[in-house]
């Protein structure tokens, strides 16, 4: 299924205001820079109607549901500045109802996001990238997948991916790939840097088979 990218869908409740002093987005950025040079977050006029994919975000510790994610339509960028990520200070997932601060709106896929953290709160990073590689070849890497008729950025995204958590798939796989979502894989952490290996792990993986 394809249907335009990049679009919010989630009600948002943003406060057009700086983040905190203080968050340090320098680890953050350089992960998504190298997946953006990697073409796995970015922007093509060729794909995707022309619009920006993918998307990252960390959270600092266990004791808030808040998270910084990287803003809205910035795929375009190589390098983001702070103004390009977003603080989401809540969420209401049964209501699809998002708030946030920051100069940048959050991502499209920020409602799912907040569900994966709250799976389990070890966890501390997401990050959705767009792979047709990854995607395409889910069954044989052996990865979890929520239904193709679920679309990106709804409630029913949000119960897809719940059920990948408690169902257990996820017990040993800290990647999934969202068919109703095109080329759209998710994969998390206890840190950006073990959502980021396994991720480049597995994409490497799927370039291996034929």
């Amino acid at each position: 299924m394809n249907e335009p990218e990049g679009v919010i869908k989630f009600e948002l409740h943003h406060a057009q205001t700086p983040l905190p002093a203080g968050i340090d987005v320098r680890p953050i950025n350089a992960w998504r820079t190298l997946f953006y040079r990697l073409g796995l977050i970015g922007q093509n006029p060729e794909r995707y109607d022309g619009y920006g994919f993918g998307n990252i975000s960390f959270k600092s510790d266990n004791t808030t549901s808040q998270f910084i994610i990287s803003g809205t339509q910035t795929g375009h960028l190589e390098k983001l500045e702070i103004d390009h990520y977003c603080m989401v200070t809540g969420t209401e997932i049964i209501k699809n109802r998002i708030y946030s601060t920051g100069l940048s709106k959050p991502s499209s896929e920020a409602l799912t996001h907040a569900c994966v953290y709250q799976q389990d709160s070890d966890i501390k990073a997401v990050i959705h990238v767009h792979s047709p590689e990854l995607w395409l070849k889910s069954k044989e890497l052996g990865l979890p997948y929520t239904p193709d008729s679920v679309l990106y950025g709804s409630p029913e995204m949000v119960m897809a991916v719940k059920h990948l958590f408690t169902s257990g798939q996820l017990n040993t796989c800290s990647i999934f790939s969202m068919y109703g979502h095109q080329d759209g894989i998710i994969a998390f952490g206890p840190s950006l840097e073990a959502a980021a290996w396994a991720l480049i792990k597995c994409w490497v993986k799927s370039k291996c088979i034929e």
